[in-house]
């Protein structure tokens, strides 16, 4: 135990697990410590994190790590050569391209697609969502039939027919997917909002003076900060292959930039005799989907408030 006697030293392991921080950076740094320990439990949720610490660095390094360009190709001697051939380790499409080279530089456009939903969709969700719950009455009810009106389209239907009206590209898909993705943030965030609105400690805030934007800025958002990041975290893998879709078809990033699900639709032609073509993006979807899969699983459960007291 913390006594006067016996001062803890600072980031040591009993000073972050202190029954009693001195001080609000001392609470904060406990209850990461806390979270972080409860994660690196989780082999499974390291193995995700792995995947997506891979993924940043590949997309911070891929000038470096590509071996070739990313749409220069060479059609008279390296079209459609299987993996393993020289020089190119996972084989060649059908303009000659690497798809090393290409699978590499995709990986800024995945993560450029995510990043960006993540930041449009949901803040948007948050403040719906905690708005809605405190407020209640006819503002719960519009904002919410709203939010029913999103969410009775499907995603890819609804941003099929987003991409369709403003044009392909990546920068009008993800403007499409961030749009269908912010209903079920905002569905979170109000249920999250409703369980502690009617709370002592709200009651005590608002005796002190608060209004009520600040009471949702200061003191309700940050409540839902949890659930929020592990719902956006499971629904990345959703994410990347609603933007692949759209890239299959045609809609999202345009060659020749190397999105993995226009590379897909590219190879679809020569699944049956040159199957890597298509199959070595297909792989890059599914391996990156699995680890934030992994790693949302891992949130959910060290931030799970219920394990919090144990």
């Amino acid at each position: 135990m913390t006594t006067a006697l016996t001062p803890l030293k600072p980031y040591s392991r009993e000073w972050l697990l202190s029954d009693r921080p001195a001080s609000r950076r001392q609470a904060r740094l406990g209850r990461a410590y806390v979270i972080w320990r409860r994660f690196s439990e989780n082999r499974l949720a390291l193995a995700g994190l792995g995947i997506i610490a891979a993924l940043v660095l590949v997309a911070i390094f891929a000038n470096v790590l590509a071996p070739h360009s990313p749409v220069q190709g060479d059609l008279r001697n390296a079209r459609l050569l299987p993996p393993g051939s020289a020089g190119y380790w996972l084989g060649t499409d059908d303009q000659g391209r690497d798809i090393l080279s290409r699978l590499i530089h995709g990986s800024r456009l995945t993560l450029f697609v995510v990043m960006l939903v993540a930041i449009i969709a949901a803040p948007v969700g948050l403040i719906v969502g905690t708005v809605a719950g405190y407020a209640g009455g006819w503002v719960d009810a519009v904002l919410m039939r709203i939010t029913d009106i999103f969410l009775a389209f499907p995603k890819l239907v609804l941003a099929l027919a987003l991409v369709a009206a403003l044009g392909p590209g990546i920068e009008n898909a993800v403007l499409a997917i961030a749009v269908t993705s912010w209903p079920p943030y905002a569905r979170i965030a109000r249920a999250e909002t409703m369980t502690f609105r009617n709370s002592d400690f709200i009651a005590a805030i608002k005796l002190m003076g608060a209004s009520p934007w600040r009471i949702v800025l200061k003191h309700v958002m940050p409540l839902c900060m949890s659930s929020l990041i592990v719902r956006v975290t499971l629904d990345m893998a959703g994410i990347i292959l609603t933007a692949a879709g759209l890239g299959f078809l045609g809609l999202g990033a345009q060659p020749p930039l190397p999105e993995w699900g226009a590379m897909i639709a590219s190879g679809r032609r020569f699944i049956l005799d040159q199957w890597w073509v298509a199959a070595m993006p297909g792989i890059a979807i599914l391996i990156v989907s699995l680890g934030f899969n992994l790693l949302g699983d891992g949130l959910r459960d060290a931030l799970d408030p219920k394990e919090a007291g144990q």
